[in-house]
């Protein structure tokens, strides 16, 4: 599993947005009201969205991979990892499966899903075996103490309480991963629209509606993304 876990780790910037680009692969349909996929699919990747800021938030951990990697600079064990140890992979995890069941596709949900889950759970087992050879004694100590996906909520008002939030960190190492999520759900919400017109109208009529939706969350990104280029935005 480790080597399999390094393989994906390598690639994953590769395979994931390509598992994502297969939610537009037309297939039969897991909800026969593709509302009902759309806002319980797209409120399960909120959540995982909003797992992944609070995270990030309160203690940024600089496990991102060296020359595609795996790699850590330290042994982050506050914030929320003292809760979970792996919350940002419990937060993509959350927003796969959301966005899954928000493609109200069955192919998507029943293969790709889990392709995804698996894909985390290698890389999971690829970094804990590093962060065991570095750390030692120290990680198996830690292991111990912290479930590995599962998070305990003991004692969670005292970690809000011990941590500033830092909002501009979340922007700065979020905006990514938030607008390719947004698009994706816009492109979703499209999707349904143009696949169900006797739901929700004639598609034709709203497309200078998502034209503009799009071109807006673009702008906000680039934006973002200029005042980071720029030093205009750095996190305290």
């Amino acid at each position: 599993m480790v080597k399999i876990g390094n393989f994906l780790f390598h690639y994953r910037n590769v395979l994931l947005p390509v598992f994502f680009l297969l939610i537009l692969v037309p297939a039969p349909e897991l909800f026969q009201n593709p509302t009902i996929a759309l806002v319980i699919g797209l409120g399960i990747s909120i959540a995982g969205q909003l797992i992944r800021f609070i995270t990030i938030g309160l203690v940024y951990i600089i496990r991102g991979g060296q020359n595609r990697k795996v790699y850590a600079q330290d042994l982050v064990t506050t914030g929320i990892f003292s809760h979970c140890r792996n919350p940002l992979y419990v937060g993509n995890i959350a927003v796969g499966i959301g966005m899954g069941v928000a493609s109200n596709s069955l192919l998507f949900f029943s293969v790709i899903t889990p392709l995804i889950i698996f894909t985390y759970i290698a890389i999971v087992a690829a970094e804990e075996n590093f962060l065991r050879g570095k750390f030692g004694p120290a990680y198996d100590e830690y292991a111990k103490d912290v479930n590995r996906w599962l998070p305990n909520l003991k004692g969670i008002s005292n970690t809000f309480k011990a941590h500033q939030f830092n909002w501009k960190r979340v922007l700065l190492k979020e905006y990514n991963s938030t607008f390719t999520g947004t698009l994706l759900g816009i492109m979703l919400i499209m999707k349904a629209n143009y696949e169900h017109p006797e739901l929700y109208g004639d598609f034709q009529q709203k497309l200078m509606m998502f034209g503009i939706i799009i071109l807006t969350v673009t702008a906000v990104y680039l934006f973002t993304k200029f005042l980071k280029k720029t030093h205009r935005l750095v996190a305290d």
